[in-house]
């Protein structure tokens, strides 16, 4: 499993835009086998940093199997306008520590 962040720092929209974008183009990730998830998530002291975490099942999903995928054109073309306002876009290997409690709805 491959986790990428992507850090957002905008400054020419806003994130009712970008959240926007990111429904729209969010189905071809559901629409991918090798997606496993995805939030994103706005920061409350500054709304204008949004982080976007997508799971992946491997790094070459992601970068081999998704990007020549036929849903990758259609996310893009949904996403790309806010691709200048991108601070961080890094993928990660889960580390040994993590804990978490199960939510209670």
């Amino acid at each position: 499993m491959i986790v990428e962040y992507i850090r957002y720092q905008l400054s020419e929209h806003t994130t009712a835009e970008l959240t926007a974008a990111w429904d729209a183009g969010s189905e071809f990730l559901r629409g991918f086998d090798g997606c496993h998830g995805y939030e994103l998530s706005i920061c409350v002291e500054e709304p204008t940093q949004v982080v976007v975490r997508i799971v992946w099942a491997s790094l070459e999903t992601h970068t081999e199997g998704f990007r020549k995928s036929p849903e990758f054109r259609p996310f893009l073309k949904a996403i790309r306008p806010f691709f200048s306002e991108i601070a961080e876009m890094h993928h990660y290997e889960p580390g040994s520590t993590t804990w978490s409690r199960p939510l209670s709805l």
